[in-house]
Formats: C-alpha cells, sequence, structure tokens
C-alpha cells in the first residue's frame, strides 16, 4: 500500500516529483473514469433559494426575486475589459483598476452626526444614570465621557479610499480563493429595493472574518450601496483602525477587548443604538454578522428593532445572505495588530488557492411586518427544564408543549429596567427575530462539495470507502439536496467534483493507491483536527437534514427501548459506542406515531440554536420529522385495522368538530390522540435502510454525546467555577474523554463545550450566580444527586444509536 502525496493529497511522506506525478495521475484517472455528470439542479431551473417566511411576511413575500430567473452566477474575481467602458491592449493589463474606478460610490454624510448623537435623549439618560453629565452640563464635557466611542460615531466610507481597498482585495481574494461565485437572481431585489428608499440590513451567520469584506465587495461591485459594517474585531494599531474607520467598519472600541467587554460598559449601549439610529435616518446600510452558537451580533437586530418599536425608524428590510466555502479561511487572532497583518499579507503570496465561494443574496422583508404579525408565537415558550424535566426525572411519556425559551441570546442590557426580565414577550420577539435569520441565512447557504464529501466520510464511511463507492454516494446525496430545494455549490463531471473535494480536504485524509485495487481508498484522518475541520464542513448538510435527523434518533431510541425491554423481535446488530456493523441487521418493529413524536418532540427541544424557525411551533416540528421518514423511505405506514374507516366521518360519534382556515398552527394532518395511536409505522426492509437510518443518526450524534459527556464529568469539577472557567474545564474533559476513546472527536470543540454548558444551564443541573468577579456556575442542589445525574445522561444518551 502506497500513500500518496499530491496535490497536498497526504502529508505523511514526500515522494520523488516523477513518483508523484505518477501517483497522483494513477488515483486522479481511477476517479474519472465514470463521466457521469453531477447536475446542479433538477430539470431546466435551479432551486429558489431565499425566499423570505410565507408566514411570518406574507406581503414581502409577494414581492418576486426578480423577473429573470435564469440570470446564473458571476465570478466576482473574474474581472476583463468587459466589465470596463474601454477597450484595447493596454485596457487588458490594467482593467481592475479602471473597474473599481468606475463603479458607484454613495455620498456619506457625517458633519453633523456626532452632535446628533451626543443630543439624543438616549445618551443623555445614560450620562446622567452614571452621573457623568448633570443637569445643564456642557457639551464639551459630554464629549469628555464619550471620547472612547467618538472614532466609531465618526465612522465614514471615503470614496477614494474605498475604491483603492477594494481593488486590494480583489487581488488579495484572487490568491485566497479560486472563484467568487455570486447568484445574479437575488441581485435586482437589492436593487429595486434600494430604488424604493428601503433601509438595507445584511444579515449573515460568521464563519471566518473574510465574511466581513466580502459582502460590501459584492455590493461595491454591484452598483449598490456599500453597507456600514458591524465588525467584531479588536485592532490594535491605530493606522489600521484609521483606514477601516474610513471604509464604513465599525469596531470595538479600543478599552474593549471583546464584544462581551464592550456590552459591560453602561455608554456603549446607547451610544450605538444613538448611532444606528442616524445611520439609518442618513439613508445608509448596514451589515451585521450573528454567531450562530453564542447568539453574539444579535443585539445590533434587537436595537433596530428598538427604534422601530419607539417610531424612530419607520421600517427597515432585512437580508438574509448565506455565505459558502468550499475551505472555511482560517480566522486570524482577534487581537489584530499591524505586525500579524503583515505577516498574514506575506502569507498570501505563499498560499494555494483555496476552492470557490458561494454567495446568496435572499429576498429583502419588512422587519415591522415581521414582529407586527403575530406569527412568531413567543408566548408559548418555556425554560427547558419545564419541558423536559417532568419527562428525565419523573419518567412521564407526555411532553408539556411549548418552545424553548433561549433568553442567552440577548443580553438584558439592551433593554429598560421593565424588560430586562428573561420572559418579557418584547425580550422574547428579538430573540425569536435572531433565531429567524440564523435559520434564513442557514437556509440560503449553497452547499459546497466539500461539504458533501464531509458529511459522507464522517457520517456514512468513517471506515473508510472506495472512490467508487463514494463518487455513487455523492451523486445520490446531490439528488436528495436538490429534491430539498437546497442549492448545491458544484457541477459538472462526478470524477472532477470528487477529485476537486479530495484535493482541498487532503491534509484531513489518508488516500491510498494500491496496484491490485481498481480504486484508491479514502480514510478520514483520526486526529482533532482533522474531525473537527470535516465537521464544520459537514454543518449545513446537516441543517439541511434536520427533521431527518431527529425522526431517525427518535426510530433509534425506540429501538433501543425495545432490545432493552426484552420484546421479542428481530432486531440485530454488532458493535458498540455508535460503531456498529449493519451490513446484516434486520428489523421487525412497529413503531406508535404518538411514542415516535413525543420522543422527536423532547429531542428537538435539545438542538443548538439556528436549527428550527421559531414560527414554527414544536409540535409541527415534530410531526415533520416522523412525516420525513415515511417519504425517504425510513418508515413504512402501517394501519391497525379497526371496526369503523377512519374515513367514514358519519358513524363517529359525536358531532363533526370545525375549525377556522386562518388559523396558523391548524394543520390538515391534526387529529385525535386517538386516531394517532392508531397509526403505526414498520421499518423499511430494503438493505440499504439501516444505512440511511444510521446516516441521519450519526449527524446530531456528535453534539448529543458532548450533552453526555458533559454531564458525567460534572462530578469532577469544584464549583461554583466563573464561567469562562467552568466551559474551559468541560472543554478539556471533553477533549480527555475523547483521547482516551481514540474517536468522537467531533464532539469536544470548544462550540460543543459551550452550547451543552448553555443547555445545562437551561435544563436546571447548573446554577448561575451573579457575583462580584462575574457570573459563577455550579451544579444546582437537585442534581448533585448522582442518581439524577444517570436519568439525564440516560435520557440523552438514548438517542444515539447502538
Amino acid at each position: 500500500m502506497v500513500q500518496e502525496k499530491n496535490d497536498g493529497i497526504n502529508s505523511n511522506m514526500v515522494l520523488p516529483p516523477i513518483q508523484q506525478n505518477r501517483l497522483a495521475l494513477s488515483w486522479e484517472l481511477k476517479i474519472k473514469k465514470k463521466l457521469k455528470t453531477v447536475p446542479p439542479c433538477l430539470g431546466k431551473f435551479r432551486p429558489t433559494v431565499g425566499q423570505c417566511c410565507h408566514q411570518c411576511t406574507p406581503d414581502s413575500l409577494r414581492k418576486k426575486l426578480g423577473q429573470n430567473s435564469s440570470l446564473g452566477f458571476h465570478n466576482l474575481l473574474s474581472v476583463n475589459e468587459t466589465h470596463t467602458r474601454y477597450r484595447g491592449w493596454l485596457v487588458r493589463r490594467v482593467c481592475c483598476a479602471l473597474f473599481v474606478s468606475g463603479c458607484k460610490v454613495y455620498s456619506s454624510p457625517v458633519s453633523n452626526r456626532l452632535e446628533r448623537v451626543c443630543q439624543s435623549n438616549r445618551v443623555k439618560e445614560a450620562l446622567k444614570a452614571e452621573h457623568k453629565a448633570p443637569e445643564g452640563g456642557d457639551s464639551r464635557g459630554q464629549l469628555n465621557h464619550l471620547s472612547p466611542f467618538l472614532p466609531l460615531i465618526n465612522t465614514c466610507i471615503s470614496p477614494g479610499l474605498l475604491r483603492f481597498l477594494s481593488w486590494v482585495m480583489l487581488k488579495m481574494l484572487s490568491s485566497m480563493f479560486g472563484s467568487i461565485q455570486v447568484n445574479l437572481n437575488h441581485l435586482p431585489a437589492l436593487h429595486r429595493a434600494s430604488q424604493e428608499g428601503s433601509l438595507l440590513v445584511y444579515v449573515h451567520v460568521r464563519q471566518s472574518v473574510v465574511d466581513c469584506a466580502l459582502i460590501p465587495l459584492v455590493l461595491f461591485s454591484h452598483n449598490l450601496r456599500v453597507p456600514y459594517t458591524v465588525c467584531p474585531l479588536h485592532i490594535t494599531s491605530s493606522s489600521i483602525r484609521s483606514i477601516l474607520k474610513k471604509v464604513g467598519v465599525v469596531l470595538l472600541p479600543t478599552s474593549a477587548g471583546t464584544e462581551q467587554d464592550a456590552e459591560m460598559d453602561s455608554l456603549y449601549n446607547p451610544v450605538m443604538t444613538s448611532l444606528v439610529r442616524e445611520l439609518l435616518h442618513e439613508g445608509q446600510a448596514i451589515s451585521v454578522g450573528v454567531s450562530a452558537e453564542s447568539g453574539l451580533g444579535g443585539q445590533w437586530l434587537a436595537r433596530i428593532r428598538q427604534l422601530i418599536k419607539e417610531g424612530s425608524v419607520p421600517d427597515v428590510s432585512l437580508v438574509p445572505v448565506g455565505i459558502s466555502y468550499d475551505c472555511v479561511p482560517k480566522i486570524i487572532n482577534l487581537q489584530v495588530g499591524l505586525s500579524s497583518v503583515l505577516q498574514w499579507f506575506w502569507s498570501l503570496l505563499w498560499m494555494r488557492t483555496g476552492g470557490s465561494v458561494r454567495i446568496h443574496f435572499a429576498q429583502p422583508f419588512s422587519l415591522k411586518e415581521m414582529c407586527e404579525s403575530g406569527r412568531c408565537r413567543v408566548d408559548e415558550w418555556l425554560p427547558l427544564q419545564d419541558l423536559l424535566l417532568p419527562v428525565i426525572l419523573n419518567n412521564r411519556t407526555d411532553s408539556v408543549f411549548g418552545g424553548r425559551r433561549m433568553s442567552w441570546l440577548l443580553p438584558p442590557s439592551h433593554y429598560a429596567a421593565e424588560l430586562k426580565d428573561s420572559t418579557h414577550p418584547e425580550r422574547d420577539l428579538s430573540i425569536a427575530i435572531i433565531l429567524h435569520l440564523i435559520f434564513s441565512a442557514a437556509s440560503c447557504t449553497a452547499v459546497m462539495s466539500t461539504s458533501l464529501v464531509s458529511s459522507l466520510l464522517l457520517y456514512r464511511h468513517r471506515k473508510g470507502v472506495s472512490a467508487s463507492v463514494l463518487c455513487r454516494d455523492v451523486a445520490w446525496l446531490t439528488e436528495e439536496l436538490l429534491f430539498r430545494n437546497k442549492d448545491v455549490g458544484f457541477g459538472g463531471s462526478l470524477g472532477e467534483v470528487v477529485h476537486h473535494s479530495l484535493s482541498l480536504l487532503a491534509p484531513h485524509l489518508i488516500i491510498a493507491a494500491v496496484p491490485s485495487r481498481k480504486d484508491p481508498f479514502i480514510v478520514p484522518c483520526t486526529s482533532l483536527a482533522a474531525t473537527l475541520h470535516l465537521t464544520l464542513q459537514a454543518q449545513i448538510v446537516t441543517h439541511t437534514f434536520i427533521s431527518e435527523a431527529v425522526g431517525a434518533c427518535a426510530v433509534s431510541a425506540m429501538l433501543c427501548e425495545v432490545v432493552g425491554s426484552g420484546v421479542s423481535s428481530r432486531l440485530r446488530s454488532d458493535g458498540v459506542d455508535g460503531e456498529q456493523d449493519n451490513s446484516d441487521m434486520e428489523f421487525d418493529v412497529v413503531l406508535c406515531q404518538s411514542e415516535l413524536m413525543e420522543r422527536a418532540l423532547q429531542l428537538c427541544h435539545l438542538l443548538p440554536p439556528g436549527f428550527m424557525p421559531p414560527c414554527q411551533s414544536s409540535q409541527s416540528f415534530a410531526l415533520d420529522a416522523v412525516d420525513s421518514l415515511v417519504r425517504c423511505g425510513i418508515l413504512i405506514m402501517e394501519e391497525i385495522p379497526r371496526d369503523v374507516p377512519i374515513c367514514d366521518f358519519w358513524k363517529k360519534e359525536g358531532a363533526l368538530s370545525w375549525t377556522t382556515t386562518d388559523d396558523p398552527y391548524h394543520s390538515d394532518s391534526d387529529c385525535d390522540m386517538e386516531e394517532q395511536e392508531l397509526r403505526s409505522y414498520k421499518i423499511s426492509q430494503p438493505r440499504q435502510c439501516p444505512d440511511m437510518l444510521f446516516f441521519l443518526c450519526s449527524m446530531l450524534a456528535g453534539h448529543l454525546r458532548a450533552l453526555c459527556w458533559t454531564t458525567t464529568g460534572l462530578e469532577l469539577l469544584h464549583t461554583p467555577l466563573p464561567e469562562a472557567d467552568f466551559v474551559s474545564q468541560i472543554h478539556s474533559h471533553l477533549c480527555d474523554t475523547a483521547n482516551k476513546k481514540k474517536r468522537h472527536y467531533e464532539s469536544c470543540s470548544e462550540e460543543a463545550a459551550h452550547t451543552a454548558v448553555r443547555s445545562l444551564i437551561d435544563l436546571g443541573v447548573l446554577s448561575e450566580e451573579c457575583q462580584k468577579g462575574g457570573v459563577f456556575l455550579g451544579v444546582s442542589p437537585l442534581f448533585q444527586l448522582s442518581e439524577n445525574r444517570q436519568k439525564l445522561h440516560r435520557f440523552i444518551s438514548q438517542y444515539l444509536y447502538n
């Protein structure tokens, strides 16, 4: 067996150039033997992505994305003389400079913005509350107290500097990416909204610092207004801060190292709210990134909603933006200085092109309409402990109906004293908007080929796969994504797509070619860095199949209960702790629909934020999870014989019940619990069914396993501890556990530790205590008993297939 070392396929050994080329050519030709193509769409049209929610914003949905639905894509890095007004030999060599000089730049007046911010009632009241500005104080005293925020308030957009930096960014990005594809079908809606005078706010899910540069560059290149970009970096270099301030980048104050530190300042929130108000009054656009794990960045959306509620701003149009990377660029240190930037520039000179980028701008929708429609039923939100603790501790079979309240997504500092209660509906509505935008941005994000291959290697072929089988599964999974109206960021020959993905993922794979085998064999590396990289790439696939994954885990939980109860059934599986040999697995089990829905409903409460829209009830999501397994062929509905057919309404006892059709929570699938109990399912017997079932279960295994390991690690901690130290020790415990088992490294990322700790806080397992040094976490008295921790562990581990 020979491990190859070409195009970064494997870094374990170095071969002579001739032997490298020979081996690379051999496995590349073996992959490319099949001429089957991977279509980027089903039929003649691509999936329509980016439409706003039909339930929350029906009026905005009536405005179509554009009259022409086949405008295609534009490579932002492919600039030639056709993009300028000139032609000729010299133009072809300076076409990039001519292109940026011809792009339109909108004015950004800042003449009296500082005065208007200082004179706002919100800032004055904050200064009085801090006893820094007594009544009748002069404006010079106010400026002294607001001096840390003056550079932020004076942020502007200089046309000359913007054009120069856009030219520099085009050159830099050309060395980082092979192409940056922009969906042109979504741009007419943005042009139309700009012409109508709508205030645009672009919202994306944070992945890399490059996100903050891509959105303004795309808008600038298409003659749209460049937004003021909220960037969470702490820049220490005064020269870099001065440059970024003149191209519309709103940075953190110099005194704050992180966003949390900035929010702790009592003056930061009122000053930034007043700044947003003045920017919107000037007609400026704003770009905000939101973290899917912690919700950081969502406070800017809460400020905008607060301004609309007060009447300071009439309305804004929110634009979710989906950004897909073949390989997410590494995030540089948040403490950015001049030396780190120069070092990054130097690394670009030797950087190999890292795949492509796909950008989708979704349809703009009205924030005011979303708030006033009343479709996000936050009044049904309950604490997680109210939803699950009765089931966990008392072994109840029925669940409490309601949605999970995630008050931690929005710190209480953004509200007045009467709104700081974590259960206040106004605060919950702002959190619902944040969750909806995270979901919308992820929904319009295209699936890249590296994400698709990563999910197959992680969740279906963990022990390795031949190239021919991988090509077959790539074609199958691509069709499944397209059937779910998910856009893909690749197309062409099947062999070329797989080869491109493997070349980019090569540092995290082992690719072996044996002369006796027709296909090379691909195995994902079992190291921590490799597993976390593949998991990060596969997240978007998990988001697409989340309904099926929840349903599959519910089926797995019921199968585990059947095996544990000793009920006679033909259920055979070999393997432990998430690894199984399912080649000879047989199922002959009848599953009740109501019990399946209960399991799915309980599991959906444990999902991280952003996987389900807040306008959909948990019961509806659980029902969709079960139905999705029927649609994909895993479950087969089996009706139990009864004396009176279900369709015979006249022989039912009692009168018929009628419901209004305008109820948003009414579904034609709704039925009485008695009817639901009469519906049952059997697992499909085709040979591919167990593979598909375990493939879907594996998508949530990393998150659930992190919860289990965190629960078992509580007895090792000496609490109470500061929150940061608590999360750090849990992260260390997850890493140690994975190292002992030599697998499951996807469960020990920092995000997994943070999400697990936050879930245990919401469950009431951990208690928060506000002390002088900050927030301290400790184990609650109820779960200091090992018996209750074991019950919690059993409840979570039931969804881990075994």
